[in-house]
């Protein structure tokens, strides 16, 4: 019988550690709980949020609604030559899964190691880190239509991903609930080193033959080495997107700031790399309050204990006028806000 808890607590439901409630929660554990929830015709115009790890989200305010927690978990595979389709259930952790596919020697996710989150929320964000995206990866996905209580088949090219853009985050908002994702990765790897820092540091390590579980613990010590650990202290990753401007537009940002960090973006956009223009703002490791940015990356936010939602809210809106008023380019909040 499916359990429906009433004014629960929020806090350990997300990696800020912010205080707020949910009115309902519920855990889903089975595709076929999802069935049983919405028999009730009450929760289908009942505000709802669909929530894995909560690591990509920030909480303002009670949610007035029913908190859907995904905990479906599995992680499966089929061989087919030199391709490995891996299936992972919505509620499995992200990095567990990495972890997984690197173990068999399954390339194509080892750039993606130590992202926080669930597998659900993956294709929905398009989550991405040095250089690899998940729609690199991506094969398809199982979600739950919530109308039609019916489970349908999303293949890549009709999932409309762009940067940390989803057709999930868009024109079908709210109206699935992603269950199962498969990827498609490689028996013959093809090692992606360009992005960051991952050169120099096996070059650091002495590495000149990388293999994905290389790869891997790089990433993983750049990623320790720059982003505070949720469990010490709370936040939510990467707090704002990447700009991507035009050519013109970055131009005349570097005759006029020549040391602009930046990368192509393909279709002839230029991506800028936010912590720098948050750190040349003078915004790195800056404490406000019981909020601040952390000390090795500018673009995290961090709880130092005790802060309120809208107190970390507060604090990124400053920082985006911050970085508008000295290079005129608009920063946009990566982490959902509620």
């Amino acid at each position: 019988m499916l359990q429906i808890r009433e004014n629960v607590s929020l806090k350990n439901f997300n990696t800020f550690g912010v205080e707020a409630n949910a009115k309902y929660l519920v855990e889903i554990n089975h595709e076929n709980e999802l069935t049983e929830l919405f028999l009730d015709p009450k929760w289908l115009t009942f505000p709802r949020l669909v929530l894995g790890g909560g690591s990509n989200v920030l909480f303002t305010k009670d949610f007035e609604g029913l908190v859907i927690r995904m905990n479906i978990r599995g992680i499966e595979h089929r061989i087919n030559h030199e391709e490995v389709y891996v299936e992972a259930g919505a509620g499995e952790s992200w990095n567990e899964l990495v972890n997984y596919c690197v173990a068999y020697g399954f390339a194509g996710m080892e750039n993606l190691s130590l992202i926080p989150g669930s597998v659900g929320a993956s294709p929905v964000q398009n989550i991405g880190a040095y250089g690899v995206e998940l729609k690199d990866v991506f094969e398809s996905c199982q979600a739950f239509e919530i109308a039609t209580q019916q489970i349908k088949t999303f293949a890549k090219e009709v999932c409309g991903f762009g940067y940390r853009e989803s057709i999930f985050k868009g024109a079908l908002k709210n109206q699935f609930i992603i269950t199962s994702v498969k990827f498609k990765l490689s028996l013959q790897p093809t090692v992606n080193t360009k992005y960051g820092a991952i050169e120099e540091e096996l070059r650091k390590w002495e590495i000149t033959n990388p293999t994905i579980q290389d790869i891997s613990k790089v990433v993983s010590h750049i990623r320790v080495s720059k982003l505070p650990d949720p469990s010490t202290i709370g936040n939510a990753g990467s707090f704002f997107k990447n700009p991507i401007i035009g050519p013109g537009e970055f131009e005349e940002l570097k005759n006029k700031f020549p040391a602009v960090a930046n990368y192509p973006a393909g279709n002839n956009q230029i991506k800028l790399a936010a912590g720098w223009l948050i750190e040349q703002c003078g915004w790195k490791g800056k404490t406000v309050g019981k909020t601040g940015t952390w000390q090795n990356q500018a673009l995290v936010l961090v709880n130092h204990g005790g802060a309120s939602g809208e107190q970390i809210f507060a604090l990124s809106s400053q920082i985006i006028d911050s970085v508008y008023n000295k290079f005129g380019v608009k920063l946009d909040r990566e982490v959902n806000i509620l």
